[in-house]
């Protein structure tokens, strides 16, 4: 087999592939042998008729299809592996030459992933961002841990908004019960809106014990288009209430919700682990701004392949998130009011991004020569392993060549990551000429 390469603009190539008779040969036997009990030929049982009579009665050509997809799979995957070229889409095919006892050719068109040059990419320039701690993140903290150990007191008095009551309901359209619109001993926050609008405000001034029917409408634009729009009649029974009761915020509230002694050690870590996630969120954003600058300075023609599989990934991550509530990818589609097509619009300008952003991470990666160590991938396999609550060497009996390898690439991409930031002139406010953080 020989192959020859022409490169086509900076982002496509056309291999021309030649293989010897003899494969194309072999291709034509396996074709015959899987198709042979297909076609009848006089005098013998189906699957039994000599290759040549089946050829002589159908035509040479009959066994070609199969045979030309049996070289095109034992042929292309190692013209691509041989030819170390990035592929990044499915190839085109055209047949140049094919038949018995002829080398078989053919041409395969494909992207791959493109050439180019980088701008500059060290010294960049960048304003600093900072998000110092505001004292309402940290009572806005407390106050969630307060909720979160709040006691849940019954009380004895009508039911008030903020309350938490227990009821059994039943709801009915035209007479007809509704379909999942009944339950028992559910507990509803009076003024959560919970419920379909009107719902809750006629639970207010029910007693415990108390029964009473609530006529209410479903929105028109309710999810499920059999209810949208239609009066509906619910039997509520009102079985018990109770108030929140927020504990007081105090060395003893720390020491029941913390590992701390005093209330002030816990406002202290609280306002510790605000900073960390201040201070991440201000880096990622000045890395943002890094490899913009960058990108500005750097010309690429990236491929439509490389963007669709990026929306793809995307999209495919909305789907499962569906799944998880219960509604399908399509479900949602109608629910929105967008077509498919307009639905992975929206996501094209944030993938044409993080594809010119991870060939701009790779290129520095290579011209810098970052690389993965052993170290730094069993920290990371350690790190897997932890997350999915395995022992490393179970995780790594699961993960493919391709599996390691995809894990190497996401430590050098954050490596070359490290490298702009590192490498970049950050600015304060306050000093505006030479203040290089990095």
């Amino acid at each position: 087999m020989e192959f020859k390469i022409e490169k086509k603009g900076t982002n496509k190539a056309i291999i021309e592939v030649e293989v010897e008779a003899e494969k194309f040969e072999e291709g034509l036997q396996k074709s015959y042998l899987k198709n042979a009990k297909y076609f009848k030929i006089p005098g013998f049982r189906p699957g039994k008729a000599p290759r040549s009579l089946i050829e002589r009665a159908y035509g040479e050509e009959v066994f070609y299809d199969d045979a030309i997809d049996y070289v095109l799979n034992e042929t292309y995957p190692k013209v691509i592996e041989e030819s170390k070229l990035e592929v990044v889409s499915r190839p085109e095919v055209d047949i140049v030459q094919v038949g018995k006892g002829k080398s078989f050719i053919y041409k395969a068109e494909v992207y791959v992933k493109p050439e180019f040059e980088l701008g500059q990419y060290k010294g960049i320039e960048i304003k600093k961002i900072e998000y110092p701690v505001a004292e309402e993140e940290v009572e806005h903290e407390l106050e969630h841990l307060r909720e979160e150990n709040a006691r849940f007191v019954p009380v004895e008095r009508p039911v008030e908004n903020g309350d938490i009551v227990t009821i059994d309901f039943e709801g009915f359209v035209d007479g007809e019960p509704i379909n999942g619109g009944s339950a028992k001993d559910y507990e509803l926050t009076i003024g959560s809106n919970t419920f379909i609008p009107g719902f809750e405000e006629q639970l207010i001034g029910m007693n415990k014990g108390e029964e009473k029917e609530i006529e209410v409408t479903f929105p028109e634009d309710y999810q499920e288009p059999s209810l949208a729009g239609k009066k509906a009649t619910f039997r509520v029974k009102v079985k018990d209430i109770k108030v929140k009761e927020l504990p007081e915020l105090d060395d003893e509230f720390a020491k029941d919700v913390s590992e701390f002694e005093t209330l002030e050690e816990l406002k202290a870590n609280i306002r510790n682990r605000i900073k960390e996630k201040n201070d991440q969120k201000a880096k990622d954003e000045m890395i943002d701004a890094i490899l913009e600058k960058i990108a500005q300075n750097t010309s690429i023609d990236i491929p439509e392949p490389m963007i669709e599989n990026q929306i793809n990934y995307y999209v495919e991550d909305v789907a499962r998130n569906l799944q998880y509530f219960g509604m399908t990818y399509e479900r949602y589609l109608q629910a929105i009011g967008k077509t498919d097509k307009e639905f992975r619009s929206q996501f094209r300008e944030r993938a044409e991004k993080a594809v010119r952003n991870n060939l701009i991470l790779e290129k520095i990666a290579k011209v810098e020569n970052i690389q993965a160590t052993d170290e730094e991938l069993q920290k990371e396999l350690e790190r897997l392993a932890k997350m999915y609550n395995l022992e490393v060497d179970k995780l790594k009996e699961r993960l493919s060549e391709d599996d390691i390898e995809y894990i190497k690439e996401g430590i050098i991409l954050n490596k070359a990551i490290d490298f702009i930031y590192e490498n970049a002139k950050i600015i304060s406010e306050d000093n505006q000429g030479e203040n290089q953080e990095n």
